[in-house]
């Protein structure tokens, strides 16, 4: 009798001539997955509908699942609140040459004066053309989201801010403004024109959605049976490790409790749902110590990452993680 795991390795177990061209995320992200893709893979429905993320980041187990060949002939919904990640992905699928055309202009002024093409980009042109798209409507009308309006241009900014600034942050201050300062890198990959195309025909796949939403608006459309990956920023475990500024309002500890009461729900409706989070002790209440969510089937299991971000190198190491989920992990 086969196994569980077994099931789901030969799901994903097509031939090499039938598998999409590999592609990787291209942008950092605080708190990106690529280092967690083979727990998470363990938590892969054998059998599953449609697919979606509700906060995006980098996208790593989308484009994990697409390079696998998991995700054909299948609706995916790629979300997030983040105007300009979801700008960025819209401008990546929809107006790839003139990305790349800018980003390349941009790693030729970044190699003559690192630093200072850093801070006149960000200062001089990113912040002003993003707080115009957001004071201005643009030719879609008055209705249309900023991330609709934004432009390749904006695009290939943000991917060269995000491959050069201080460990690929994103981050806003308070009158909304990108503030990450110049990283320390002595020959960042500015334009992987290669990969940006293989993302872009991973986006374009039939069946791909990309759109600005809140992760609550899963609720109106999932199915069960449907896969859902949630990604949030993590709830800090001291008052010091809180990185939640994607958005000007930031994620909450309401925000975490309305996001436990939609996990919930999703896994009464009967879809599949993993969520990552922190092992701080508002998320193992909310789940490993929950009656309302181990009753809906969730359990919250310990898994090992490296920390990625801290100012102080030495201080990065590896931390204990939550996967919380309804599928049951394939064990090797």
């Amino acid at each position: 009798m086969p196994t569980l795991a077994a099931n789901r390795r030969a799901a994903s177990n097509l031939t090499d001539h039938s598998r999409p061209a590999p592609v990787r995320p291209f942008l950092k992200w605080a708190g990106g997955k690529r280092q967690l893709l083979s727990q998470l893979a363990r938590f892969q429905p054998a059998h599953f509908g449609a697919y979606c993320e509700p906060f995006l980041g980098s996208g790593a187990l989308f484009f994990d699942l697409h390079s696998r060949g998991v995700l054909e002939d299948r609706r995916v919904v790629l979300m997030d609140n983040n105007a300009d990640l979801i700008g960025s992905f819209l401008s990546v699928r929809n107006e790839l040459p003139r990305v790349i055309r800018s980003l390349r202009r941009l790693a030729e002024a970044h190699q003559l004066d690192p630093s200072g093409c850093y801070y006149r980009v960000r200062d001089q042109r990113f912040n002003p053309a993003r707080r115009y798209l957001s004071e201005h409507d643009g030719p879609a009308g008055p209705g249309a989201r900023k991330s609709e309006r934004y432009t390749p241009a904006l695009a290939a900014m943000l991917i060269y801010l995000n491959h050069t600034g201080f460990n690929g942050l994103f981050r806003l201050n308070a009158s909304g403004g990108f503030n990450v300062p110049a990283g320390r890198y002595v020959n960042p990959r500015i334009c992987d024109a290669n990969n940006l195309r293989a993302v872009s025909t991973a986006l374009s796949r039939p069946g791909v959605e990309v759109r600005e939403n809140r992760f609550e608006s899963v609720c109106e459309w999932a199915m069960p049976g449907d896969f859902l990956y949630f990604d949030p920023p993590y709830a800090p475990t001291s008052a010091t490790s809180s990185f939640t500024a994607y958005t000007p309002g930031g994620f909450s500890s309401d925000d975490q409790r309305r996001l436990q009461q939609i996990v919930v729900e999703l896994a009464r409706r009967g879809c599949h749902v993993l969520l990552s989070n922190s092992t701080a002790p508002e998320v193992t209440a909310l789940y490993a110590d929950n009656v309302v969510a181990r009753a809906a089937g969730l359990r919250a299991h310990r898994v090992t990452a490296r920390r990625a971000i801290n100012s102080r190198g030495a201080a990065r190491g590896l931390v204990d993680e939550y996967l919380i989920s309804n599928i049951s992990p394939a064990t090797d």
